[in-house]
């Protein structure tokens, strides 16, 4: 995750061209709508707006936030944005990456460890939870805490009190919470791999962040500021950029959102030696095979598990002998289940056809 002022740093005008071949490498303000929502935002889409004024709402409580959102869209960067506008802004604003450290760390890098608490611990360290003490602590990508860490985790936030690890002493927690991940934890909750507990102590005020794909109007704003900030590294002036280059920015999907958009652009700075921005083939990337989440291993196998079943009760869902019973699931909960994982009436009829040329193929009896 890039931090604020990687990310959504306001940009200042650069120098632009009325050169008819291309446009302005900064578009002109054209009103109220053109200006940054929020000091260190680049955008002026109702989206982008919608989430900083909840961000203004939530950022003057103690409140813990939850931020959700693609991959990209900036969650590290709203987190410090709170902070900001908070009254702890002047104490502590710490980050912590649930992926980013060994699942046998964890503990110790949020809570700490007394010297000789374990093979390799020659002396105290404090955790995040006492570095943050005042302050805000942002707990990135939460959906992938390991499962036993949870309740410790849910202990410190009910208790506001902790222990080192392999210490005595008890210590308070002034610490305001931050959560933020690109997963579902609802699902999560669901497959039993994340607390119903914790899910609703973190989940007091949640945000959602936009894909870029979905205000598309901030992508003029956002490529100016990233050729502006990465011409200036590289010594370049940049004048304009092409109609046509800005317009394929403008309608490309960017998976990786904004931070995608950022790479692009410097890619496109380091390429371009004139005063026009020379835009590399959007499609030209190398592209490593993309492995299956956990999350997607896990909904396969729950989808193969619910088909195989409807197939055995013919494509009856309720009543004692329906798919509903042998899931040990509720009506509506297994009904749930099957609309988020796409299961319709063709796929029990497809699989069951299969197995048996011979059945009838009827629709689901739910």
């Amino acid at each position: 995750m890039t931090t604020m002022s990687e990310t959504f740093a306001l940009a200042d005008p650069i120098p632009t061209s009325d050169d008819r071949h291309g446009m302005p490498a900064r578009p002109e303000p054209t009103g109220p709508a053109s200006t940054a929502p929020a000091p260190g935002i680049v955008g002026r889409s109702a989206a982008l707006h919608g989430v900083v004024r909840l961000v203004e709402h939530v950022a003057t409580t103690n409140a813990a936030v939850l931020l959700r959102g693609e991959t990209g869209t900036g969650k590290e960067v709203f987190a410090g944005l709170i902070h900001t506008l908070s009254p702890r802004r002047s104490r502590p604003f710490v980050k912590f990456n649930c992926t980013a450290i060994p699942a046998t760390l964890l503990e110790s890098e949020l809570f700490g460890h007394e010297r000789g608490a374990f093979t390799g611990a020659l002396a105290r360290r404090s955790g995040r939870f006492e570095l943050a003490h005042g302050g805000t602590l942002l707990l990135d990508e939460i959906g992938d805490l390991p499962l036993d860490l949870q309740p410790k985790l849910l202990r410190v936030l009910e208790d506001q009190e902790f222990q080192r690890i392999g210490g005595t002493q008890t210590i308070r927690s002034d610490v305001r919470i931050i959560a933020a991940t690109n997963r579902p934890l609802e699902d999560l909750v669901e497959a039993g791999e994340f607390r119903a507990d914790l899910y609703y102590r973190l989940n007091v005020f949640p945000i959602d962040l936009p894909p870029l794909r979905e205000r598309p109007e901030d992508i003029p704003l956002l490529v100016d500021h990233f050729v502006k900030r990465h011409a200036q590294a590289l010594g370049r002036r940049i004048e304009y950029i092409p109609s046509e280059a800005m317009e394929r920015l403008v309608r490309h999907p960017w998976p990786g959102n904004v931070r995608e958009l950022q790479h692009v652009v410097q890619r496109a700075v380091i390429l371009s030696h004139g005063p026009s921005l020379q835009l590399p083939p959007l499609d030209a990337r190398v592209r490593a095979p993309r492995a299956a989440t956990n999350v997607e291993r896990f909904d396969d196998a729950v989808r193969d598990h619910i088909l195989e079943v409807l197939r055995e009760t013919n494509g009856v869902v309720a009543g004692p002998l329906g798919a509903a019973v042998r899931l040990g699931l509720k009506r509506t909960t297994l009904l749930s289940k099957m609309e988020r994982l796409g299961i319709g009436p063709q796929d029990v009829v497809v699989s069951r056809g299969r197995r048996s040329a011979a059945q009838p193929a009827s629709a689901l009896a739910m």
